[in-house]
């Protein structure tokens, strides 16, 4: 069993986070701490000055606000916001907050995933941890 969970979450992009809370909580031991996060990605500086700063303000307030009672409703449950690419940002936090266990939504592939590689794909090669993938 599993002390230290992480779940990333990604937003509109039909994935099951439902399924991953309930898959962590099963593979949890007792008094495990569960996490849910979300990663932001830093716009391309050529598109930045095009963005109203209370747009990209407003949007995470929304994230934040979203992420917030998703682990209201999980025992033992955080969320984190943070911003950067997201596969490096996941295996990164992973590592810094000594996670043991990534549950992990996915789509089903499709080819730019599997030309291009998608996130999960990406954390399961990179993170040091064990990793379940649902799709």
């Amino acid at each position: 069993m599993y002390s230290n969970i992480l779940i990333p979450v990604a937003f509109g992009e039909g994935r099951d986070h439902a399924q991953a809370a309930a898959v962590a909580q099963h593979l949890a031991s007792e008094g495990a701490r569960i996490t849910l996060l979300h990663v932001m990605e830093q716009l391309p500086v050529y598109a930045a000055e095009y963005i109203p700063a209370d747009l990209v303000a407003g949007s995470r307030e929304r994230v934040n606000a979203r992420l917030q009672v998703m682990a209201s409703e999980l025992p033992n449950c955080q969320s984190a916001l943070i911003e950067g690419p997201t596969g490096r940002s996941i295996t990164d936090y992973a590592q810094e907050h000594g996670i043991d266990l990534i549950v992990m939504p996915s789509h089903q592939p499709a080819l730019s995933d599997i030309l291009l590689g998608s996130t999960a794909a990406w954390v399961t090669r990179h993170v040091k941890c064990a990793v379940h993938v649902i799709r």
